[in-house]
């Protein structure tokens, strides 16, 4: 039976209808199942109804057409036309012209398993399809609600620090069902809800390289469906055998350009409901002209409502948003100065291709205790404007262009450099870490490395280096009191927050700075010899 042409109206359930006691409808035969649905209702006397049949519809009929002495054949025809149509239901209305619903109808229906329904004479068919369409009504306004809650949790899942599992989890809790995210390599970079059959994954898998771009010279696109796959993906072309996938061999000379790409499709698997929804610019269009990422969010679930697409649609944009980059020239700039760098190029040479003379860097680190993963830190340089996104351990280095403003996000701590030029971007690293340092023991969620001028800077470059080595050369090579001394300084001299900066135990930090003043021999208590060594260690 080819699938109903059913408008895109929320369906009313079978059980609804039948729980209306002002109708007062009977089911006195067909399969019992709570899942059966109408899409509308519609009145017909035609002995063959078929023609006039979308498909979903609650058939009401008086048995006008019945001619005296009918039997079981003229009953069997007539119910199977019915069932070949689509049709969801017979409502069978006694009186004027029946006191009684024909038995012969009665066995024709659950033979084909067809729901029928006794219509009391007090009960008029405009009475029925009334009730349908307010039932209806009052599924498209809950639907509206759904859908509209659902994009308004995924949105504030979107705005997470750490955003991408947050929006599968809301994606899955919403449908129902399994939500992942597939990378361009077709691993998966993250899922959340419950997880479908295997082989209805494996069809999600194939199905998703329906939707990723390939060139055409690599072969076949997608693996062979699974077996019970309804196969409703978009990016077959032409006929084929059962489980295999034709592939046209182009003749010697022919130039062959591919096809457009789809950007969503679908399939059901033993009951389970795919779809794979390409992320990047014109995703959901069905045109497949957008800029591709290769990115592709998978979804799973053991029902299909009119609003899920809605729902997945919207959470693939936001997807798309998160995980892609920014532009196409952007991107091939950015690996051009790559390219220029590693094959010698000063670093002041290949700034120009990445949009700025001067830039920031950022030094960025979760408030929680899990380190970054690369899609936070992607999420992360989306949020600050940049995709020269470099995640480190349990820090986040981003190089922002100076005119961008950085402004504190929710979830992270930031410490943030002057603006610098390439040759300077080795200094401004240490300062935003020792501001990101500075940031998380005063616990504000943003500090910059202040750029005024100092009392030093009255004192010849040379000679200040000169002095800061001699003076601080009994600790030089100890790298940990170096920082730790150079961080109690900052913080004027606190021990807890000097641990918290540093993360280690504030014993520690009372041991490491009792052995700074052992070995520097200086009292640091002495406000003048704080000073003396705070000046000494900023030319290092």
């Amino acid at each position: 039976m080819p699938d109903p042409m059913v408008p895109p109206t929320p369906p009313v359930s079978l059980e609804a209808l039948l729980a209306r006691a002002d109708l007062g409808l009977r089911r006195i035969a067909g399969p019992d199942d709570p899942g059966t649905v109408v899409h509308g209702a519609h009145t017909s006397e035609m002995a063959d109804p078929y023609p006039y049949l979308l498909g979903g519809e609650l058939l009401l009929s008086a048995g006008v057409h019945i001619p005296e002495g009918a039997g079981a054949g003229y009953f069997d025809a007539y119910v199977s036309r019915i069932v070949a149509a689509g049709g969801a239901a017979l409502g069978f209305g006694l009186a004027p012209v029946h006191k009684a619903v024909p038995a012969a109808l009665v066995e024709a229906c659950e033979m084909h398993g067809l729901p029928l329904l006794e219509v009391p004479p007090r009960t008029t068919f405009s009475g029925v399809a009334r009730a349908v369409w307010q039932l209806m009504a009052q599924a498209r306004t809950a639907e509206l609600r759904r859908v509209t809650e659902a994009q308004q949790s995924l949105a504030t899942a979107a705005a997470r620090p750490d955003p991408l599992r947050p929006v599968l989890h809301q994606l899955a809790q919403r449908i129902g069902g399994w939500a992942v995210l597939f990378a361009p390599d077709t691993t998966e970079l993250a899922t959340a809800g419950t997880t479908p059959p295997p082989e209805a994954r494996q069809s999600l898998t194939n199905l998703a390289e329906v939707v990723r771009p390939h060139d055409v010279s690599a072969g076949s696109r997608t693996a062979a469906p699974a077996a019970g796959s309804r196969a409703a993906g978009a990016a077959r072309v032409g006929a084929a055998a059962p489980g295999k996938h034709r592939q046209a061999e182009p003749t010697p000379g022919e130039h062959r350009q591919a096809a457009p790409t789809p950007t969503t499709a679908s399939d059901t698997v033993n009951g389970t409901h795919l779809a794979a929804y390409a992320l990047g610019t014109g995703t959901g269009t069905g045109t497949g002209t957008g800029t591709n990422t290769g990115f592709v969010l998978g979804i799973a679930s053991p029902h299909r409502t009119p609003g899920d697409h809605t729902i997945a649609s919207v959470a693939a944009a936001l997807l798309s948003l998160l995980t892609g980059r920014r532009q196409t020239g952007t991107a091939t700039a950015h690996a051009s100065a790559l390219v220029r760098l590693l094959l010698g190029a000063p670093p002041e040479d290949v700034t120009p291709l990445l949009g700025g003379e001067r830039w920031h860097v950022v030094h960025a680190r979760p408030d929680g205790r899990t380190a970054p993963d690369p899609l936070a830190a992607s999420a992360l340089g989306t949020a600050l404007g940049s995709a020269l996104v470099d995640p480190a351990g349990e820090v986040v280095r981003v190089l922002v262009p100076a005119d961008r403003p950085v402004e504190p996000l929710p979830g992270w701590t930031l410490g943030v450099s002057t603006a610098a030029s390439p040759p300077d971007w080795a200094d401004a690293d240490t300062r935003a870490a020792r501001a990101l340092a500075r940031a998380r023991a005063t616990r504000v969620p943003l500090l910059r490395h202040g750029d005024r001028p100092a009392l030093a800077d009255l004192v010849p470059p040379h000679d200040a280096d000169a002095h800061a080595r001699s003076l601080l050369a009994p600790i030089a090579a100890a790298p940990a009191l170096t920082d730790t001394l150079r961080t109690w300084l900052s913080l004027h001299g606190s021990w807890d927050r000097t641990a918290v900066a540093l993360s280690v135990h504030r014993n520690t930090v009372r041991q490491r700075i009792a052995r700074c003043a052992a070995l520097l021999e200086a009292d640091l208590d002495d406000p003048d010899v704080r000073m003396e060594l705070w000046f000494a260690l900023r030319r290092t």
